[in-house]
């Protein structure tokens, strides 16, 4: 070998060399990545081991098109939905056209029913551990609950054998057994299962919808809420509520129709109902991710209540409306001490406790009664929740329907106080100044409406002024006298709103009092043209018209003054803040 032959492999050598050590240092630095992996030792060279090829991958298998197909499985739902309801149907007519018919003895078609639904039970629970049949179990399960239910109520209103008190308590067990199976299942749909169909077929069982229907509703649900808590249904919880609420409901309607129910226990029933919602919706508040639906289904629970004015005695619907309302009125002063109900369901009680109290004044009392009552509870209400909305738009909503009754029976009065009478006239008088302060204290608590505010209160002192000029000095002169006096506190209340908007300091806040000053002055002036210098004489017209003259002089001498010297200072203070002002 010469020497150019030595020198290349010298070469090639030192090259495998470098490429040697290189890839130790790469070799090192991977097996840093793998902590737990042992370090292996570093070495110039290392054999590679041949290419892995894997394997292809195997074919797919093709699954049938039904099988854990997710689109088809409501088919089997839909079926046995189906299901329930033809059974139930069948056991219907076993349990009440048969009867009619006079097949079977009475024996048999209990014992008929009661087995059969007992068996669907039995078989829904040994159903439920196999494997897909969850959807059979719930199905099966909620057939056979209703059946034995139905069964219970047939032995009592079809055949009573079982005295009313008792059948009812039968009734409570056997369907709050029965949807436990719903609670150890974690089950909702098999609570809705059983209270829907129920709700529909139970009244075919009593022969329509009677107290004692309402009875079973009431222990049914009462029964389901024991089983709810805790949970988060709100399906079950409408259920609920609509199974008590729906058969109330048309109990009111067929009693204001003439039918034969008995009022003071149908009331009770109401009653019942109400305490039924708030009570559940109380319990199960703290645990639901919906609490604004659960108010709003709690709220539809006290509807019947909110008509029972309708079917039962009056004095009796009013204090069944006024105690929903105080009792709603105490959860939401006491919502922050009651877990779940702080925030919106605060809200939509507030609101319903408004109309609560709005039904109890109207049904208990007539126009002349039931306005001065309701502008003095908006005026209350906008005075002590000016915070809160809901309180402000409920201050609203009650005082408007009292002005709306107020101005049915007051109008007269502004034209023809001769048929004014003394208890008419301490009605009116009463309801035109809670009409004033409901006004007041509604734009102030809403910070806006000044100009209606303005309004309602010119028409409240007309009817007051007048009011009190016929009850004191009879039907000519103090009519005369009250419209006087009506025309010089319209010019008073402008001059008022004038010095309020000058005591302002800040520009936007302004702009409200002098509308209100330029719309009551301009009214004023109307007044005083078209219809105390047509109407008024003698002494009357003479003192409206210096008196008003006289504020008017005032209100613009002092509102110009006010304006030059607010100008005055404006300028004083720019000098003194301007750098080129002199020392």
């Amino acid at each position: 070998m010469n020497d150019p032959q030595r020198a290349v492999l010298a070469q090639l050598s030192h090259e495998f060399a470098a490429m040697s050590a290189q890839m130790a240092r790469i070799s090192a630095t991977l097996n840093q990545l793998d902590l737990n992996a042992p370090v292996a030792q570093q070495q110039y060279w290392q054999p590679q081991p041949p290419p892995y090829y894997p394997p292809p991958p195997p074919p797919p298998v093709v699954a049938p098109a039904t099988a854990g197909d997710p689109d088809r499985g409501w088919i089997g739902k839909a079926l046995a939905v189906a299901g329930v309801g033809v059974t139930l149907i069948g056991v219907v007519l076993l349990l009440v056209l048969a009867a009619q018919a006079g097949l079977l003895r009475p024996e048999l078609r209990v014992a008929a029913g009661g087995v059969l639904g007992a068996v669907l039970v039995g078989i829904g629970i040994r159903l439920h551990a196999r494997p897909g049949g969850q959807v059979g179990a719930i199905a099966l399960s909620a057939t056979g609950i209703a059946a034995l239910y139905m069964d219970v109520m047939a032995v009592t209103t079809i055949y009573h054998w079982v005295a009313a008190p008792v059948a009812l308590v039968i009734g409570a067990l056997v369907g709050g057994g029965g949807l436990s199976l719903a609670r150890r299942w974690g089950s909702e749909q098999l609570a809705v299962l059983v209270l829907v169909p129920l709700v529909i077929l139970a009244p075919v069982i009593t022969n329509g919808v009677t107290l004692l229907l309402i009875g079973f509703m009431i222990a049914l649900s009462a029964a389901a809420l024991l089983v709810q808590i805790g949970r988060d249904w709100l399906w079950m919880h409408t259920a609920r509520t609509a199974a008590v609420t729906l058969p109330l409901m048309v109990a009111l309607v067929a009693a204001y129709f003439g039918s034969s129910v008995d009022g003071w226990l149908l009331g009770a029933a109401t009653g019942v109902a109400a305490l039924l919602a708030v009570t559940s919706a109380l319990v199960l508040l703290p645990s639901s991710a919906n609490r604004a639906a659960m108010a709003i289904v709690t709220v539809g629970g006290l509807v019947p209540v909110l008509a029972a004015g309708i079917a039962v005695d009056q004095w009796l619907a009013a204090l069944l409306a006024a105690a929903v309302s105080v009792c709603l009125l105490a959860i939401v002063l006491l919502a922050d001490r009651l877990p779940g109900v702080a925030g919106v369901v605060t809200q939509v009680w507030s609101a319903a406790s408004a109309a609560a109290a709005l039904v109890a004044i109207t049904v208990a009392f007539d126009g002349e009664v039931a306005a001065p009552l309701l502008l003095a509870i908006g005026a209350v209400v906008a005075v002590a929740g000016r915070r809160a909305l809901v309180a402000r738009w409920a201050a609203t909503g009650l005082g408007f329907v009292g002005a709306v009754v107020f101005f049915v029976y007051a109008p007269d009065i502004l034209v023809d106080g001769w048929r004014l009478t003394v208890s008419s006239a301490a009605s009116t008088l009463a309801g035109s100044a809670v009409l004033v302060a409901w006004a007041g204290t509604v734009a102030w608590a809403h910070r806006t409406g000044w100009v209606a505010a303005a309004l309602v209160s010119v028409y409240g002192l007309t009817v007051f002024t007048v009011t009190a000029g016929v009850l004191i000095g009879g039907p000519e002169k103090g009519f005369l006298a009250g419209h006087m006096a009506a025309t010089i506190c319209w010019i008073g209340l402008a001059a008022g709103l004038f010095a309020a908007a000058l005591r302002t300091r800040r520009p936007e806040l302004r702009a409200a009092p002098i509308a209100g000053g330029l719309v009551l002055t301009s009214a004023a002036m109307a007044k005083l043209f078209l219809f105390d210098l047509g109407t008024l004489d003698g002494i009357f017209r003479v003192v409206a018209f210096i008196v008003v003259g006289l504020v008017l002089l005032a209100m613009g001498t002092g509102y110009a003054r006010s304006l030059a010297a607010r100008r005055d200072e404006s300028d004083s203070e720019s000098r003194q803040e301007s750098p080129l002002a002199p020392c």
